[in-house]
C-alpha cells in the first residue's frame, strides 16, 4: 500500500477540532474581542462531547492568547 494523506497523517482529537472551529469563529468576528464564548454546557450540547473535551479545546485557546477565564464567569475574547 502506498502512503497517502489518509493513512500517514495522525487523526485529530476532537478537542482540536472544537478549538480550531472556535478560533475561526473568533477571527471571523461571529465572537468579537470582548465578547463571551458560550457556556461550558452550551459547548457540550453544540458539539455534542463531554466536559473534559470542552476544557481541553478552551486550554487550547487560552494558550494560543485567543481567550482569557474568568472564575465563575466565563471564557471571553482577548482585546
Amino acid at each position: 500500500m502506498l502512503p497517502t494523506e489518509e493513512n500517514t497523517v495522525p487523526p485529530r482529537y476532537r478537542y482540536e477540532q472544537i478549538a480550531d472551529d472556535l478560533a475561526g469563529r473568533i477571527k471571523s468576528g461571529e465572537f468579537p474581542p470582548g465578547s463571551k464564548l458560550p457556556s461550558r454546557r452550551e459547548l457540550i450540547e453544540q458539539y455534542d462531547v463531554t466536559e473534559p473535551v470542552i476544557d481541553r479545546a478552551m486550554q487550547v485557546l487560552r494558550i494560543k492568547g485567543m481567550t482569557e477565564t474568568l472564575p465563575g464567569v466565563g471564557v471571553f475574547v482577548v482585546e
